[in-house]
Protein backbone atom coordinates (compact mmCIF):
# COMPACT_ATOMS: atom_id res chain seq x y z
CA UNK A 1 0.00 0.00 0.00
CA UNK A 2 1.38 3.24 -0.66
CA UNK A 3 1.52 7.00 1.43
CA UNK A 4 2.13 9.88 0.25
CA UNK A 5 4.50 11.83 0.87
CA UNK A 6 6.65 14.63 -0.43
CA UNK A 7 9.98 14.23 -2.94
CA UNK A 8 11.43 17.11 -4.82
CA UNK A 9 12.14 16.85 -8.29
CA UNK A 10 14.66 18.57 -10.52
CA UNK A 11 13.31 18.54 -14.81
CA UNK A 12 15.59 16.54 -16.99
CA UNK A 13 18.85 18.24 -18.76
CA UNK A 14 18.95 17.14 -22.22
CA UNK A 15 22.31 17.42 -24.50
CA UNK A 16 22.67 19.14 -27.12
CA UNK A 17 21.81 17.54 -30.68
CA UNK A 18 25.70 17.86 -31.30
CA UNK A 19 28.59 16.88 -28.63
CA UNK A 20 31.34 16.70 -31.13
CA UNK A 21 31.13 20.61 -32.53
CA UNK A 22 28.05 22.12 -33.93
CA UNK A 23 24.44 20.59 -33.13
CA UNK A 24 21.93 20.17 -36.13
CA UNK A 25 20.70 23.86 -35.91
CA UNK A 26 22.85 25.72 -32.79
CA UNK A 27 25.39 25.77 -31.42
CA UNK A 28 25.73 24.58 -27.63
CA UNK A 29 26.22 28.19 -26.42
CA UNK A 30 23.32 29.09 -28.39
CA UNK A 31 21.06 26.24 -27.09
CA UNK A 32 21.77 26.55 -23.44
CA UNK A 33 21.09 30.27 -23.91
CA UNK A 34 17.81 29.67 -24.95
CA UNK A 35 17.26 26.71 -22.25
CA UNK A 36 16.94 24.25 -25.02
CA UNK A 37 18.74 21.76 -23.42
CA UNK A 38 16.08 22.00 -19.78
CA UNK A 39 13.20 20.09 -19.17
CA UNK A 40 11.07 23.34 -17.91
CA UNK A 41 12.31 27.23 -17.40
CA UNK A 42 12.23 26.83 -13.18
CA UNK A 43 15.55 25.86 -11.70
CA UNK A 44 16.14 23.98 -8.51
CA UNK A 45 15.65 26.16 -5.63
CA UNK A 46 17.52 24.43 -2.36
CA UNK A 47 15.53 27.05 0.07
CA UNK A 48 11.71 26.21 -1.39
CA UNK A 49 12.67 22.64 -0.10
CA UNK A 50 10.46 22.46 3.29
CA UNK A 51 12.27 21.93 6.32
CA UNK A 52 9.82 18.83 7.18
CA UNK A 53 8.40 16.13 5.29
CA UNK A 54 5.17 15.36 6.34
CA UNK A 55 3.33 12.08 5.27
CA UNK A 56 -0.55 12.94 4.62
CA UNK A 57 -1.40 9.56 6.18
CA UNK A 58 -5.23 10.18 6.41
CA UNK A 59 -6.45 11.88 3.40
CA UNK A 60 -3.85 8.99 1.33
CA UNK A 61 -5.41 5.87 2.80
CA UNK A 62 -8.90 6.88 1.89
CA UNK A 63 -7.51 6.73 -1.34
CA UNK A 64 -5.17 3.80 -1.42
CA UNK A 65 -8.93 1.87 -0.34
CA UNK A 66 -10.56 3.65 -3.42
CA UNK A 67 -7.30 2.00 -5.78
CA UNK A 68 -7.34 -1.25 -4.49
CA UNK A 69 -10.92 -1.42 -5.49
CA UNK A 70 -10.76 -0.01 -9.07
CA UNK A 71 -7.10 -0.48 -10.25
CA UNK A 72 -6.61 -4.13 -9.98
CA UNK A 73 -6.37 -4.62 -13.61
CA UNK A 74 -3.88 -1.48 -14.01
CA UNK A 75 -0.45 -0.52 -14.22
CA UNK A 76 0.12 2.28 -11.21
CA UNK A 77 3.17 4.36 -12.57
CA UNK A 78 4.73 6.94 -11.15
CA UNK A 79 6.49 9.53 -12.78
CA UNK A 80 9.24 11.42 -11.31
CA UNK A 81 9.97 15.09 -12.93
CA UNK A 82 6.47 15.42 -13.67
CA UNK A 83 6.84 19.27 -13.54
CA UNK A 84 9.40 19.47 -16.39
CA UNK A 85 8.35 19.80 -20.21
CA UNK A 86 9.37 16.08 -20.70
CA UNK A 87 7.71 14.86 -17.46
CA UNK A 88 4.60 16.84 -18.22
CA UNK A 89 3.72 14.79 -21.28
CA UNK A 90 4.87 11.03 -19.88
CA UNK A 91 2.02 12.23 -17.05
CA UNK A 92 -0.24 13.79 -19.73
CA UNK A 93 0.13 10.71 -21.47
CA UNK A 94 -0.27 8.39 -18.84
CA UNK A 95 -3.66 9.91 -17.57
CA UNK A 96 -5.05 9.59 -20.91
CA UNK A 97 -4.98 6.02 -21.00
CA UNK A 98 -7.36 5.46 -18.14
CA UNK A 99 -7.84 1.54 -19.22
CA UNK A 100 -4.30 0.74 -19.58
CA UNK A 101 -2.73 2.94 -16.12
CA UNK A 102 -2.96 4.58 -13.05
CA UNK A 103 -0.85 7.78 -13.29
CA UNK A 104 0.47 9.41 -10.32
CA UNK A 105 3.20 12.27 -10.46
CA UNK A 106 6.26 13.75 -8.10
CA UNK A 107 7.40 17.15 -8.57
CA UNK A 108 9.79 19.77 -6.39
CA UNK A 109 7.25 22.42 -5.79
CA UNK A 110 3.67 23.01 -5.47
CA UNK A 111 4.02 25.48 -8.30
CA UNK A 112 4.91 22.93 -10.32
CA UNK A 113 1.94 20.87 -9.51
CA UNK A 114 -0.68 23.52 -9.79
CA UNK A 115 0.96 23.82 -13.74
CA UNK A 116 0.04 20.27 -14.31
CA UNK A 117 -3.70 20.87 -12.59
CA UNK A 118 -2.75 19.95 -8.69
CA UNK A 119 -4.55 16.44 -9.25
CA UNK A 120 -4.35 14.40 -5.96
CA UNK A 121 -2.27 11.78 -7.33
CA UNK A 122 0.81 14.31 -7.79
CA UNK A 123 2.91 14.46 -4.85
CA UNK A 124 5.62 17.18 -3.89
CA UNK A 125 8.89 16.30 -2.16
CA UNK A 126 12.70 15.94 -1.89
CA UNK A 127 14.24 12.99 -4.34
CA UNK A 128 17.59 13.64 -2.10
CA UNK A 129 16.27 12.33 0.97
CA UNK A 130 16.09 8.65 1.11
CA UNK A 131 13.31 8.25 3.85
CA UNK A 132 10.92 10.38 1.93
CA UNK A 133 11.52 8.49 -1.52
CA UNK A 134 10.47 5.23 0.55
CA UNK A 135 6.99 5.96 1.28
CA UNK A 136 6.37 7.79 -2.21
CA UNK A 137 7.54 4.81 -4.17
CA UNK A 138 5.29 2.09 -2.55
CA UNK A 139 2.62 0.54 -4.26
CA UNK A 140 3.42 1.26 -7.23
CA UNK A 141 4.18 -1.46 -10.56
CA UNK A 142 6.28 0.65 -12.70
CA UNK A 143 8.96 4.03 -11.89
CA UNK A 144 9.88 6.58 -14.80
CA UNK A 145 12.43 8.96 -13.65
CA UNK A 146 13.05 11.66 -15.31
CA UNK A 147 14.82 13.78 -12.49
CA UNK A 148 18.06 16.10 -13.03
CA UNK A 149 19.91 18.71 -11.76
CA UNK A 150 19.53 22.12 -13.98
CA UNK A 151 21.97 24.84 -14.29
CA UNK A 152 21.35 28.52 -13.78
CA UNK A 153 22.92 31.00 -15.91
CA UNK A 154 24.96 33.68 -13.77
CA UNK A 155 23.12 37.32 -14.34
CA UNK A 156 24.78 39.82 -16.09
CA UNK A 157 24.94 38.10 -19.90
CA UNK A 158 24.69 40.16 -22.89
CA UNK A 159 24.72 38.18 -25.96
CA UNK A 160 24.89 40.84 -28.27
CA UNK A 161 28.50 41.61 -26.41
CA UNK A 162 29.33 38.38 -27.93
CA UNK A 163 31.33 35.64 -25.54
CA UNK A 164 29.78 32.56 -23.81
CA UNK A 165 26.92 32.41 -21.08
CA UNK A 166 28.12 30.92 -17.54
CA UNK A 167 26.27 27.98 -15.53
CA UNK A 168 26.41 27.38 -12.11
CA UNK A 169 24.34 25.00 -9.56
CA UNK A 170 23.26 26.05 -6.40
CA UNK A 171 24.35 24.61 -3.32
CA UNK A 172 22.34 21.27 -2.63
CA UNK A 173 21.00 21.27 -6.76
CA UNK A 174 24.56 19.85 -7.83
CA UNK A 175 24.32 17.09 -10.27
CA UNK A 176 26.15 14.50 -7.99
CA UNK A 177 23.56 15.13 -5.47
CA UNK A 178 20.19 15.20 -7.60
CA UNK A 179 21.22 13.25 -10.74
CA UNK A 180 23.16 10.12 -8.74
CA UNK A 181 21.94 10.99 -4.84
CA UNK A 182 18.94 11.52 -6.01
CA UNK A 183 17.97 9.19 -8.81
CA UNK A 184 19.90 6.16 -6.40
CA UNK A 185 17.34 6.72 -3.47
CA UNK A 186 14.63 5.99 -6.26
CA UNK A 187 16.33 2.84 -7.16
CA UNK A 188 16.99 1.61 -4.01
CA UNK A 189 13.37 2.53 -3.01
CA UNK A 190 11.78 0.67 -5.78
CA UNK A 191 13.94 -2.45 -5.67
CA UNK A 192 12.76 -2.22 -1.98
CA UNK A 193 8.97 -2.31 -3.09
CA UNK A 194 9.08 -4.96 -5.43
CA UNK A 195 8.88 -2.50 -8.44
CA UNK A 196 8.24 -4.13 -11.52
CA UNK A 197 10.06 -2.01 -13.93
CA UNK A 198 11.94 1.38 -13.81
CA UNK A 199 12.41 3.36 -17.33
CA UNK A 200 15.15 5.94 -16.53
CA UNK A 201 15.42 9.08 -19.33
CA UNK A 202 19.06 10.25 -19.32
CA UNK A 203 21.16 11.94 -22.08
CA UNK A 204 23.50 10.74 -25.21
CA UNK A 205 27.07 12.00 -24.79
CA UNK A 206 28.00 10.19 -21.96
CA UNK A 207 30.49 8.05 -23.23
CA UNK A 208 32.99 11.11 -23.70
CA UNK A 209 33.87 12.87 -20.02
CA UNK A 210 35.24 15.64 -22.15
CA UNK A 211 31.84 16.50 -23.06
CA UNK A 212 30.79 20.22 -23.03
CA UNK A 213 28.06 19.49 -20.87
CA UNK A 214 30.35 18.00 -18.24
CA UNK A 215 31.81 21.69 -17.84
CA UNK A 216 28.55 23.54 -17.13
CA UNK A 217 28.98 24.16 -13.28
CA UNK A 218 31.64 22.04 -13.04
CA UNK A 219 29.10 19.36 -12.63
CA UNK A 220 29.81 16.72 -14.46
CA UNK A 221 26.30 16.01 -15.12
CA UNK A 222 26.70 13.34 -17.90
CA UNK A 223 29.06 11.27 -15.84
CA UNK A 224 26.65 11.56 -12.52
CA UNK A 225 24.36 10.49 -15.05
CA UNK A 226 26.18 7.91 -16.30
CA UNK A 227 27.04 6.61 -12.69
CA UNK A 228 23.15 6.36 -11.92
CA UNK A 229 22.52 4.15 -15.03
CA UNK A 230 25.20 1.86 -14.48
CA UNK A 231 23.36 1.55 -10.46
CA UNK A 232 20.30 0.50 -12.37
CA UNK A 233 21.76 -1.69 -14.67
CA UNK A 234 23.08 -3.51 -11.72
CA UNK A 235 20.43 -3.54 -9.67
CA UNK A 236 18.65 -6.38 -10.57
CA UNK A 237 14.93 -4.66 -11.05
CA UNK A 238 13.84 -5.29 -15.18
CA UNK A 239 15.00 -1.83 -16.19
CA UNK A 240 14.74 0.23 -19.68
CA UNK A 241 17.36 3.21 -19.95
CA UNK A 242 17.07 5.73 -22.71
CA UNK A 243 19.32 8.01 -23.77
CA UNK A 244 17.83 10.90 -25.60
CA UNK A 245 19.47 13.47 -28.02
CA UNK A 246 18.61 17.04 -28.40
CA UNK A 247 14.99 17.87 -27.32
CA UNK A 248 12.54 19.87 -29.51
CA UNK A 249 9.11 20.95 -28.52
CA UNK A 250 7.18 19.68 -31.86
CA UNK A 251 4.47 17.03 -32.17
CA UNK A 252 5.57 13.17 -31.56
CA UNK A 253 4.06 10.53 -34.03
CA UNK A 254 5.27 12.14 -37.28
CA UNK A 255 9.07 10.79 -37.42
CA UNK A 256 11.11 7.61 -37.54
CA UNK A 257 13.12 6.88 -34.57
CA UNK A 258 15.95 5.81 -34.58
CA UNK A 259 18.11 3.71 -31.69
CA UNK A 260 21.63 3.71 -31.26
CA UNK A 261 24.28 2.81 -29.15
CA UNK A 262 27.58 4.79 -27.69
CA UNK A 263 27.34 7.32 -28.76
CA UNK A 264 27.22 6.92 -32.28
CA UNK A 265 24.08 8.73 -33.40
CA UNK A 266 26.12 11.96 -32.30
CA UNK A 267 28.56 11.68 -35.42
CA UNK A 268 25.20 11.31 -37.64
CA UNK A 269 23.07 14.50 -38.67
CA UNK A 270 19.90 12.58 -37.09
CA UNK A 271 20.66 13.64 -33.48
CA UNK A 272 17.55 15.42 -32.38
CA UNK A 273 14.20 14.10 -31.27
CA UNK A 274 10.31 15.44 -29.97
CA UNK A 275 9.68 15.44 -26.45
CA UNK A 276 6.60 13.74 -27.51
CA UNK A 277 8.45 11.15 -29.01
CA UNK A 278 11.03 10.38 -25.89
CA UNK A 279 7.61 10.14 -23.41
CA UNK A 280 5.95 7.94 -25.82
CA UNK A 281 9.03 5.66 -25.89
CA UNK A 282 9.15 5.84 -22.36
CA UNK A 283 5.53 4.53 -22.36
CA UNK A 284 5.54 1.82 -24.74
CA UNK A 285 8.64 0.53 -23.23
CA UNK A 286 6.03 -0.51 -20.39
CA UNK A 287 3.98 -2.72 -22.50
CA UNK A 288 6.95 -5.06 -23.79
CA UNK A 289 8.77 -7.93 -22.61
CA UNK A 290 11.61 -6.70 -25.41
CA UNK A 291 12.46 -3.29 -23.95
CA UNK A 292 13.16 -5.16 -20.20
CA UNK A 293 17.22 -5.08 -19.79
CA UNK A 294 17.81 -2.57 -22.41
CA UNK A 295 19.68 0.38 -22.70
CA UNK A 296 20.00 2.79 -25.88
CA UNK A 297 20.49 6.30 -27.73
CA UNK A 298 17.21 7.46 -29.34
CA UNK A 299 16.78 10.42 -31.80
CA UNK A 300 14.87 10.71 -34.98
CA UNK A 301 15.08 11.28 -38.90
CA UNK A 302 13.13 14.82 -39.86
CA UNK A 303 9.88 15.00 -40.32
CA UNK A 304 8.70 14.20 -44.52
CA UNK A 305 11.37 11.58 -44.26
CA UNK A 306 11.49 7.90 -43.02
CA UNK A 307 8.24 5.79 -42.15
CA UNK A 308 6.74 7.13 -38.56
CA UNK A 309 7.61 4.86 -36.21
CA UNK A 310 4.31 2.53 -34.77
CA UNK A 311 5.51 -0.73 -34.28
CA UNK A 312 7.54 -0.15 -31.32
CA UNK A 313 7.92 -4.51 -30.37
CA UNK A 314 10.11 -4.10 -33.54
CA UNK A 315 11.86 -0.94 -32.25
CA UNK A 316 12.44 -2.80 -28.60
CA UNK A 317 13.65 -6.02 -30.43
CA UNK A 318 16.56 -4.22 -32.46
CA UNK A 319 18.26 -3.25 -29.16
CA UNK A 320 20.97 -5.80 -27.99
CA UNK A 321 22.57 -3.34 -25.43
CA UNK A 322 21.98 -4.20 -21.72
CA UNK A 323 23.75 -0.96 -21.14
Amino acid sequence: MATATRVPLAPLLMPPTSTLGQCHNHSLVHSLTRKSLLETSSLLSVSQFPQKLRIANKGFKRISVVSAMTDSNRSIVLVTGAGGRTGQIVYRKLKERTDQYVARGLVRTEESKEKIGAADDVIVGDIRNAESVVPAIQGIDALIILTSAVPKMKPGFDPSKGGRPEFYFEDGAFPEQVDWIGQKNQIDAAKVAGVKQVVLVGSMGGTDPSNPLNSIGNGNILIWKRKAEQYLADSGIPYTIIRAGGLQDKDGGVRELLVGKDDELLQTETRTIARADVAEVCIQALQFEEAKFKAFDLSSKPEGTGTPTKDFKAMFSKITTRF
